[in-house]
This record gives structure tokens, sequence and C-alpha cells, in this order.
């Protein structure tokens, strides 16, 4: 079995909360008193380009709640989005912990908006863990689809087999899998740790 020498990692579910995922939109609507269904499908129309890049925050909100007056501003809306991106503390440790062993290149592949992705590297500190962000609104691609894990393979020149890639979710792994990466599925701190030991990696 070949050494791991790059590991690549989810964001949202693994390294932080999910940042605009079901259960925080959830949490807007209820916060801000908006019908669901015609968010849904307002959302569910502009979730792909605003995730790969195409369009901005304001521009996705514009769309998706400010296309009639409000009672609040589009400033509180953004700020409660930004608010519901919290550290998962256990697994951010991992991660800090393999990164100062310099064993190991860290990188991360991750779906998400680029204002919330800049605010969450931003906020977290994840710039001094990872050196590659291969983020969807960067790159234009999106997990599950297999181009982007081919091109985190390519930009950071790491044969497949040498490679670890971190998910919560099963169908998010299938690609990186088939590409010839090693999977695991993170569940809660506790068992990444032991997955990753597995493979021999370890700080």
């Amino acid at each position: 079995m070949a050494k791991i020498t790059a590991i690549f990692w989810d964001v949202g579910g693994v390294l932080l909360s999910n940042a605009w995922d079901r259960a925080q939109r959830q949490r807007a609507l209820e916060r801000f008193q908006l019908d669901e269904a015609e968010f849904d499908d307002r959302h569910d129309m502009l979730v792909s380009s605003f995730e790969r890049g195409k369009i901005s925050l304001q521009e996705y909100l514009e769309r998706t709640v400010f296309y009639r007056p409000r009672p609040f501003t589009q400033q509180e809306f953004t700020d409660f989005m930004f608010s519901l991106s919290q550290p998962n503390a256990g697994t951010l440790e991992i991660a800090r912990s393999l990164a100062r062993s310099c064993q190991y290149l860290m990188a991360t592949i991750n779906n998400e908006s680029t204002e919330l992705n800049l605010y969450r590297i931003r906020t977290c500190g994840l710039r001094e863990i990872f050196s590659v962000f291969v983020s969807s609104c960067f790159v234009g691609l999106r997990k599950p689809e297999e181009g982007i894990y081919r091109l985190a393979l390519e930009i950071t020149q790491r044969p497949p087999e040498e490679c670890c890639f971190v998910d919560d979710r099963a169908l998010n792994l299938d690609a990186a899998s088939a590409l010839g990466m090693r999977v695991i599925r993170m569940q809660n701190a506790a068992q990444l740790r032991q997955d990753l030991q597995k493979l021999g990696v370890g700080a």
C-alpha cells in the first residue's frame, strides 16, 4: 500500500459546520419568516451558479430573497448567514496537528460560494492549515463531479494512491475512490483519527 502524502478535506460538515446547506437555510427562513416553497424554488435554480462562482452573494440574495421589499436589510440577512458558520474543534485540531507535522500536503475539496468560502477560510484560520483550496467557487466544478477530484490531483501533482479524501457524505467519496484515492467518511473526530491511523496517517 502506497504511503499517504496528501490529505484532501471537505470543509462543511467536516472541518466546520455546513455553510449554506438545508439546515442553515431552514434557520434563515424561520428567522426572517420567508416562504419556504418560494425560496426553495429560487434557490434550486441558482445554487449551481452560486457555488461555481458564477454569481455573487449579492446577486443570489437579490434573486432568492430581495426580489420584493423586505422588513430587513440585505446586510442583516448576510450577517445571519455568516453567523451560522462554526468550527468543528475536534476535527480542526486533527488537521492542525497533521499540518504541523509537515509530513502531508494539506488541501481542501469543497462546494461553497465565494463570499462564504473566503469568510470561513479567514475567520477559522484555514490558511494556517491548508496550502491549496480546491473550492467549487474558484474552479467552476462541484462535488460529486469527477472533474473536481481530477483537477485536485493535477494541481497538486500527486498520484491518487498517495491521497486520502475526507468527507461526511458517501456520494462525494465515490468519484474520489473511483480515481484511486483512499477515502474516509467522517462521522466524528475520534472515528476520523482511528481511520487515518489505519492508513498510516498520524502527526
